[in-house]
């Protein structure tokens, strides 16, 4: 049996999304994280605040492509506007009642997981604040802005609601779901399985209330309860 290679130039626009996920995180992989950070700028090696600067060149990174890029090529060359993607509020009444899951749900789960010994070895991620809380405010503002706007916008932004429409919203859920889940790679084991489940979750969602900013809660309420709770109940 042969295969004939179907390119068609109606669809060209979800070539680019969908090669946007390897392409931009290999990207980030090789020159966001932080080694790639102390190689730019050796300065700040063993430096007590260094991994606080690493961090934001991790968080600024990301930000610019996940974020910056996507809207760019949206924006550009795609001439629509970003509330096809999520961008707006949605069904404000629908996305709304997910809030309540964070007191009953969110938070009693993450002080838990909170106490696992590899939960503790990866967060927070710059390592200094567990000792000086002087610059946390700052971290975890720049965490939320840089990182998880950014985050929330290309998975559940840029490619769900991009690929449901050539794809199906099924299919869009797993194709980002299955990127999401790599970013995760060395990080926890729990946490990387989770991420599978939460990625499908989030995913239905974003695409029942038409935005992105509902799981962006969730998901904050996630990274920054962890990070708090491992620093101030440790």
């Amino acid at each position: 049996m042969t295969y004939k290679l179907d390119f068609t130039k109606h669809d060209i626009h979800y070539y680019v999304m969908l090669l946007s996920a390897p392409v931009l995180l290999t990207l980030y992989r090789y020159h966001g994280y932080p080694q790639y950070f102390y190689s730019y700028f050796p300065q700040f090696i063993g430096q007590p605040d260094g991994d606080l600067y690493a961090r934001a060149w991790q968080f600024v990174v990301f930000f610019v492509l996940m974020f910056m890029v996507p809207v760019a090529y949206i924006k550009l060359v795609m001439k629509r506007p970003l509330s096809d993607f999520g961008f707006g509020l949605g069904d404000i009444k629908w996305g709304s009642k997910w809030l309540i899951t964070i007191p009953v749900l969110v938070v009693p789960l993450i002080y838990i997981s909170a106490k696992m010994p590899d939960v503790r070895a990866e967060y927070p991620l710059a390592k200094s604040l567990l000792t000086d809380q002087s610059h946390l405010l700052v971290y975890e503002l720049g965490y939320i802005v840089f990182y998880y706007i950014a985050w929330e916008f290309f998975f559940r932004g840029f490619l769900l609601f991009g690929l449901k429409e050539r794809f199906g919203a099924v299919n869009a859920i797993l194709i980002q779901t299955i990127s999401s889940c790599l970013v995760h790679i060395d990080k926890p084991e729990g946490e990387i399985i989770g991420s599978i489940f939460i990625g499908i979750l989030f995913g239905m969602i974003a695409l029942r209330s038409r935005s992105i900013w509902w799981v962006f809660l969730l998901h904050i309420s996630i990274g920054v309860l962890t990070d708090l709770f491992i620093i101030y109940f440790h």
